[in-house]
């Protein structure tokens, strides 16, 4: 099959023939048909986590399922299906609490036997998932279907920038309705978290970003407010929006220290930090203990919003049914995987929402 593969950090990705494993056991083998670019991959092409390489990352896709494991019970052959890199075996301690995405057993570093380069290497499964590629082989706990008449582009999207937007507003803050919101950061992700909250019920939902074009954007999914993150004196900004007080709720969806810093000063006593953005490996947070407990304050991460997939897909679906939750808004551009680096290059300029690979049309 034909995957993009990266061999080096920092370097554009080459298009390469892959051998890919037949799935076993719980395994399911996925023939994708979209896959779109999250900053996640990026970062992880970058350097910025490791990792194994060469490797081929991609981890927000939907496909149709051509072969399963005999171990396989709840998914067939000829399912439409998110992919995601959830992975959960079900039974351990997490799995029991209703927490999959900290599954003890799914924690592992990349495997590196499902795919193989020509010359036998071993290539890394990047974050259990490696969808810049014409299939993945996955654990079934990985997929979730989907209805046969949901465009897959559109459909991809739910397999990570949807759910980890949406669910660190939903699941893991559990925004209470009346509430004031600020998301930090209005790109895939922040798009969704400003969704979520609308959801929620928020009253007040001040979307921030160093981009005046986002920030409009933003409004049409659901912000009542739009801050750029550069003017001056922007958490008395914030508070004058927030009856004096400040935020009950701040969502940091960048991956950026100073973001991170900075939103500390924009929630009220007693208020929340969630911080959704995943920083490089080795950067620090800096906040005032004393402050933060006198002020009865929180900091709370948001891992893939706290998904769990078989409970929070179908309720997503049919709120995007009801015209609720916006998707296909999200979609900013198409590519072939030929054109990744391409696709890559646009994201990374800051204006794209969404850019998605079409891998197969006739999906």
């Amino acid at each position: 099959m034909k995957a993009a593969v990266c061999r080096e950090h920092g370097k554009p990705l080459t298009i390469e023939e892959v051998a890919i494993a037949n799935p076993t056991g719980r395994q399911v083998k996925v023939k994708i048909g979209a896959c779109a670019i999250c900053h996640s991959d990026i970062h992880f092409a970058e350097g910025a986590w490791g990792g194994h390489l060469p490797a081929v990352y991609g981890h927000e896709a939907a496909g149709v399922v051509v072969e399963a494991g005999p171990e396989v019970e709840r998914i067939a052959v000829g399912d439409r299906v998110i992919v995601t890199l959830i992975r959960s075996c079900g039974n351990c301690f997490y799995c029991d609490q209703g927490e999959p995405v900290m599954c003890g057993h799914a924690a592992a570093p990349d495997d590196t036997h499902v795919l193989q380069l020509e010359d036998g290497t071993e290539v890394a499964q990047g974050m259990k998932t490696a969808a810049f590629a014409e299939w993945v082989v996955v654990d079934d706990s990985q997929v979730a279907r989907l209805p046969d008449d949901m465009p897959l582009d559109v459909a991809s999207l739910l397999a990570c920038g949807v759910i980890t937007g949406v669910g660190a507003v939903i699941n893991t803050a559990a925004v209470k309705p009346g509430s004031n919101v600020v998301v930090v950061g209005v790109g895939g992700v922040g798009l969704n978290a400003v969704q979520g909250a609308r959801i929620a019920g928020a009253k007040t939902i001040i979307a921030v970003d160093i981009e005046d074009q986002k920030l409009d954007i933003a409004k049409r999914f659901g912000a009542t407010h739009g801050l750029n993150a550069n003017i001056e004196k922007l958490s008395r900004n914030i508070r004058a929006l927030t009856d004096g007080h400040g935020a009950d709720y701040a969502f940091v969806t960048v991956g950026s220290k100073q973001a991170i810093d900075s939103s500390y000063r924009f929630i009220r006593r007693g208020g929340e930090v969630v911080i959704v953005g995943m920083p490089a490996v080795g950067e620090k947070s800096e906040f005032l203990p004393l402050a933060l407990a006198g002020s009865v304050q929180k900091i709370q991460g948001s891992f893939m919003g706290q998904t769990r997939l078989r409970v929070d897909i179908p309720w997503l679906l049919s709120l995007y049914g009801q015209g609720i939750l916006k998707l296909d808004e999200l979609v900013s551009n198409r590519y072939s995987l030929e054109q990744i680096n391409e696709a890559i290059e646009d994201t990374l300029k800051g204006q794209s929402l969404r850019n998605v690979l079409i891998i197969d049309d006739t999906l």
